[in-house]
């Protein structure tokens, strides 16, 4: 597989993967909410998150990498910023499956790669796909059959969404996209699958 080029700052990014051969990613609830928290420190420092949705072998995500100077400013110190946790996107995404990977084989007495190397991304750069991959994303369970209904699905960011609570998905930009809340929802609930361009969702096999 050709080397992806590395994430923009400033652009959207469409990132997807599953495991290695096929492997199971998250086992038990635990590794879920373990994934979500290494997400929390690796990637907020350099990315704004749209949308997720975990399952059992494979995720999807809609990001926007932060502006340069947003992540330089967002930074604590000089040393955070110099440290490859910060200073490079691409790098930040391969320490959180890096870092993630190390715990769940120390868990499960496995060893080697969880997930596929290198990582999907596929760059988002026209209007009208925000929204059709925002459905998409959230739908992607219901469509692989691991509930018959996608809003059951404790895993994305659906739920955080359409309620009021605190969340760090930037809820208010998405539901801008939609128009209002009442759209969104009603969006979710049409044939959405569908209708989903295929040079938004490319070859990811999900």
């Amino acid at each position: 597989m050709q080397q992806p080029e590395s994430l923009q700052y400033g652009a959207f990014y469409h990132i997807y993967n599953r495991g290695n051969n096929g492997e199971i990613l998250f086992r038990e609830p635990r590794n879920y909410s373990y994934f979500l928290r290494l997400y929390a420190a690796y990637i907020e420092p350099v990315a704004e998150t749209y949308a997720y949705c975990l399952m059992s072998n494979h995720f999807h995500l809609l990001v926007r990498i932060k502006d340069l100077v947003d992540c330089e400013q967002d930074c604590q110190s000089l040393e955070d910023w110099q440290s490859s946790k910060y200073s490079s996107p691409s790098r930040a995404f391969s320490n959180l499956f890096s870092t993630y990977t190390k715990a769940f084989n120390k868990a499960y007495q496995r060893t080697g790669s969880l997930f596929e190397k290198p990582f999907r991304r596929k760059r988002v750069d026209h209007d009208r796909y925000f929204t059709a991959l925002v459905v998409y994303i959230h739908r992607n369970p219901q469509h692989h059959g691991f509930v018959t209904d996608f809003r059951d699905w404790p895993y994305s960011s659906y739920p955080a969404i359409v309620s009021d609570k605190a969340s760090r998905v930037w809820r208010d930009v998405v539901i801008a996209w939609f128009n209002s809340r009442c759209e969104f929802a009603e969006l979710h609930l049409a044939d959405a699958d569908a209708a989903t361009p295929e040079p938004l969702i490319g070859d990811d096999g999900e």
